[in-house]
């Protein structure tokens, strides 16, 4: 048995999170990087929850954190506040919460209690039909950033689940048919005009492409070693949107250099290595499942932010995991892997 507590995960985790606020206090105002460190502080409490629950306890419980995040969800229909264009905040006083952040959680949790059989043929999908879909659709509706790493989530677990590639390409044949045919005719004018502008961001500079435009004058003007702390003239001087939030990586470049990019980019893949390794000294396939769908939603969520921030993919609003401002996010990212650790530590339990 290998041991039971991991040091290179926490180590990790704070690594990226030291990074984080550094780029949060250099391009953010001081009331919300506060409100970063108060995200931070809150964080402890579902940490401190999921490490008192244990892993059997939050399969148990799972079913629940579903049906609690799903009715959140809906209930953005109804009194939602709409924030950065999309329409899926709920607002209490002073306080914004998303619950997405949460609905991804508790997605990956009800995901691994049902897939923990295996596949035992194509009567194995409709319970994954009928957690999933009523999920994308209702978050597609007005996000499609979020809906894209709640696919990923789906995507990477039912690969770890076992089922057939022939499936599993199948699958993204549908999708790729489906969406151009009948998703993208239906979106708006202007969400069309983002999901196709990083073809060519030139062809409208004060429009639609402004933004990456000065995305990548950002990353290329920071050079090898960077302009240094605060001294990033694309983002100190405004010229740069969302700077710490969708665009955080190009900020980071800019004020980090390249070498400072890389090494943001070495320790997201030593993250994923590392929860790659903690899966597969996981005896039991829910416990494997977890892990995947873990590195699906950072996985998904880094890739799309920095592709995006090179105008490389989409620009889709995605904010980078445990970098970008934004407590929900740092709240959900923190509480998420720490069920990934909570499950590692639990993982030979009930087996003897």
């Amino acid at each position: 048995m290998g041991a039971k507590f991991d040091l290179a995960l926490p180590v990790l985790t704070f690594a990226l999170l030291a990074l984080g606020l550094v780029a949060v206090s250099s391009v953010a105002s001081s009331g919300e990087f506060q409100r970063q460190l108060l995200g931070l502080g809150l964080a402890v409490i579902p940490l401190t929850l999921v490490w008192w629950l244990g892993r059997d306890r939050l399969f148990k419980f799972a079913p629940l954190l579903y049906t609690v995040a799903l009715g959140l969800q809906l209930l953005t229909l109804v009194i939602g506040r709409d924030i950065n264009g999309a329409r899926n905040w709920l607002v209490l006083g002073p306080l914004q919460f998303q619950p997405l952040e949460l609905l991804k959680l508790a997605l990956i949790l009800m995901l691994a209690r049902t897939l923990r059989g295996g596949y035992k043929g194509l009567g194995s999908y409709i319970p994954i039909l009928a957690l999933t879909l009523p999920v994308l659709l209702l978050v597609g509706r007005e996000d499609l950033g979020g809906a894209l790493v709640l696919a990923g989530i789906v995507a990477c677990m039912m690969l770890v689940w076992r089922m057939p590639l022939g499936h599993f390409f199948l699958g993204i044949l549908v999708v790729i048919v489906a969406f151009p045919t009948l998703v993208y005719p239906r979106l708006e004018a202007y969400q069309q005009s983002r999901l196709t502008i990083f073809l060519d961001p030139t062809k409208d500079p004060r429009g639609q492409g402004y933004q990456l435009n000065q995305s990548i004058i950002a990353i290329g003007s920071g050079g090898m070693m960077g302009k240094g702390y605060k001294q990033g003239t694309q983002t100190q001087n405004n010229f740069l949107p969302a700077e710490q939030t969708d665009f955080i990586f190009s900020s980071f470049a800019e004020e980090q250099g390249f070498v400072g990019a890389i090494v943001l980019l070495i320790l997201f893949g030593a993250l994923f290595w590392r929860l790659a390794f903690m899966a597969g000294e996981s005896p039991l396939l829910r416990d494997q499942l977890i892990f995947a769908g873990v590195m699906g939603m950072i996985g998904v969520q880094a890739l799309e932010n920095i592709g995006a921030a090179l105008s490389l993919l989409p620009l889709t609003g995605i904010t980078l995991p445990l970098i970008s401002y934004g407590s929900s996010s740092l709240v959900s990212t923190l509480t998420t892997l720490g069920v990934a650790y909570v499950v590692y530590r639990d993982r030979y339990e009930g087996m003897i």
